[in-house]
């Protein structure tokens, strides 16, 4: 399969989060009129999937389906050892209602206290899917292992990434630079994947 959209064409990217659709736009690297899900008017659809795959296929299919766009959408999060692989597709609910992730990295915080461990091992994955209006899909992962660290360090990026730093690195993705941290992030290494699938 092949994505035929020529360069310019409008793709949505399915989510209510705007670093997450700045993220996305990034990604494609201005090959397409990239607009946000949100500036549609388009609802966040439920995610009842254990699996990062299966929540960003069901994103992605309703933004699709909902506007009549190619849809590209992420579902991706933070998990750590200790915790059994938590918050994991739970990550942006530990954020409460008013999406405070502030609140979210003092819960991974007090719940790896709990634990009494002293592994900081963590991962984030990234799913991405693309769907096209009524038709077929493609899904595929990234993912970058690292640690946590507290307190939080760094304004930059968004969600836990001030909590994490990753593999063979000394500076949290808060503090990473956009261009630093698209080299290494877990959404990148799965757009590579997708790139293949689709351009090839």
């Amino acid at each position: 399969m092949a994505l035929t959209l020529p360069t310019g064409a409008r793709i949505v990217a399915a989510t209510h989060n705007p670093g997450k659709a700045r993220e996305l736009a990034a990604l494609l690297e201005g090959r397409f009129d990239v607009v946000a899900a949100s500036a549609l008017g388009l609802p966040e659809p439920d995610e009842p999937e254990t699996t990062f795959a299966g929540n960003a296929l069901i994103k992605a299919r309703a933004a699709a389906d909902g506007c009549g766009l190619v849809a590209l959408a992420d579902d991706s999060g933070l998990s750590l050892a200790a915790l059994g692989g938590a918050p994991g597709v739970h990550s942006a609910r530990w954020s409460g209602p008013n999406r405070d992730f502030g609140h979210a990295m003092e819960l991974v915080e007090r719940r790896l206290e709990d634990t009494g461990s002293d592994d900081v091992s963590a991962w984030f994955t990234c799913a991405l899917a693309v769907a096209w209006p009524k038709g077929p899909a493609v899904v595929v992962e990234g993912r970058v292992d690292g640690a946590v660290t507290f307190p939080p360090r760094g304004t930059l990026g968004f969600g836990y990434d001030p909590i994490f730093l990753p593999e063979g690195g000394t500076r949290t993705f808060g503090e990473l630079p956009a261009a630093e941290k698209d080299a290494v992030s877990h959404r990148t290494r799965a757009f590579e994947k997708l790139k293949a699938a689709l351009f090839e």
